[in-house]
């Protein structure tokens, strides 16, 4: 079993270009793209990066997240609660079972790593 796995360039993967399940646009007309780059051999982990658009999307979540923003902002806010405004350099956890809006003000790309199992 490896036990450090470096993560492929993004520019030798074909990104997923679907909207992830789960996610709704509810206003503009966001587009996403998601690059798997690492997959761990039990299946319970994924990681890689993640862009939108400008626009917004409400979101369910099933999964754990670890997610740090590389570029762009945004605004996430839980069904009922406050927003929350998040930019660059900020790395934040979405637990399963959120339901909310993320609003993006500006093109967004983040790192992601989501708990499956």
């Amino acid at each position: 079993m490896t036990h450090i796995a470096k993560l492929q360039d993004i520019s030798n993967v074909t990104p997923i270009t679907d909207d992830l399940d789960g996610w709704v646009v509810t206003e503009g007309a966001p587009t996403m793209k998601t690059w798997i780059l690492y997959t761990s051999h039990d299946e319970s982990m994924i990681s890689g990066y993640w862009e939108a658009t400008k626009g917004s999307y409400h979101a369910t979540y099933t999964d754990y997240e670890f997610v740090h923003i590389i570029a762009g902002k945004l605004i996430i806010t839980a069904d009922g609660k406050s927003p929350v405004e998040l930019g660059a350099g900020d790395a934040f956890v979405v637990e399963p079972g959120f339901k909310g809006t993320w609003k993006i003000i500006e093109p967004i790309r983040k790192h992601f790593d989501i708990k499956l199992k």
